[in-house]
């Protein structure tokens, strides 16, 4: 529903001249008179994104508070301040909002983002938390889904899978090691991993109108994923191709710029998982021919 929901949107909504980059991206991009104003929104809701009985609310404040900051990262741009809007349930709703608040700060804090405002309600209904967070692009351009170049190299940050064992509740997103990345190489098109890593990665290939043929080998698995397959029965692999909720970033850079980029010591590892080809789809080479993959992960609203 959200992928058709959202061009239906795109199709109603005017571009105005003040909007650079309005739906279809990370987070939008907003012309101001000393740079352009970046800004991504995201709710999580209990029942949804997380159980209100099960989970400690502290982890689920900082949850709300780091997907958005991933958002950020994956436009290569620098998150500065936040509103944040908590709808309570009515019972014990004080108590419940300094607890969601306790992470909501502790990110905040961790990543030098300033409580800019909001709004709080209770309702006879799930915890539901809110939070729109404004960045701008220190310098350059701000990072796209659309920009990828056929012959680019596909770099992923950090490793997938099994997230659902608690890196979910309190995910890095990779504000530092966007910012490094900027300073060394032009990225053509990005995106952070939220819905699952071959679900978002054939999202960025769409939107430049490519496809990648990937080295599946080279796909870094966490151990978490090894840990849930033993529960679960699935490959390792399976889980790191479409549990979802990783939030590391996968980018298309240039061959020289990959190079630069894999022998820098940078805040977190960067792995070559494929290359951006002409056709679309993502593919594997085998006995030399190619196969295609089906994308797989969390699609909303389905």
């Amino acid at each position: 529903m959200e992928q058709s929901f959202l061009a239906y949107l795109k199709g109603r909504t005017r571009s105005l001249l003040q909007v650079d980059v309005g739906i279809g991206d990370d987070a939008a991009v907003i012309r101001s008179p000393a740079w352009p104003l970046v800004a991504c929104t995201d709710q999580i809701i209990d029942g949804v994104d997380f159980a209100f009985d099960e989970h400690d609310l502290a982890d689920v404040g900082y949850k709300a508070m780091a997907i958005n900051l991933s958002d950020i990262a994956a436009m290569g741009a620098v998150a500065t301040s936040a509103l944040v809007t908590l709808t309570l349930p009515k019972q014990n709703a004080t108590k419940v909002a300094g607890e969601v608040y306790e992470g909501i700060i502790e990110a905040a804090k961790q990543y030098d983002v300033a409580i800019a405002g909001g709004d709080l309600s209770t309702y006879d209904g799930p915890l539901a938390i809110s939070i729109t967070v404004l960045g701008h692009v220190a310098e350059g351009q701000p990072w796209l889904r659309s920009g990828a170049l056929e012959g680019d190299v596909v770099l992923a940050s950090g490793s997938f899978g099994g997230s659902i064992l608690g890196r979910h509740l309190r995910p890095t997103p990779r504000l530092e090691l966007a910012a490094a990345i900027g300073k060394l190489a032009t990225v053509h098109a990005a995106i952070d991993v939220s819905d699952g890593l071959s679900l978002d990665l054939d999202r960025m290939c769409a939107s430049s109108g490519y496809g990648v043929e990937l080295d599946v080998d080279a796909i870094p698995v966490h151990p978490d994923a090894i840990k849930l397959s033993a529960k679960t029965g699935r490959e390792p692999f399976q889980h790191a191709w479409s549990d979802g909720e990783d939030f590391e970033l996968l980018l298309s850079v240039s061959p020289e710029d990959a190079e630069r980029l894999l022998a820098a010591d940078l805040p977190a590892p960067l792995t070559a998982i494929g290359k951006i080809v002409g056709r679309t789809g993502l593919w594997r080479k085998h006995e030399g021919k190619f196969l295609r993959l089906s994308p797989q992960g969390y699609l909303h609203g389905e």
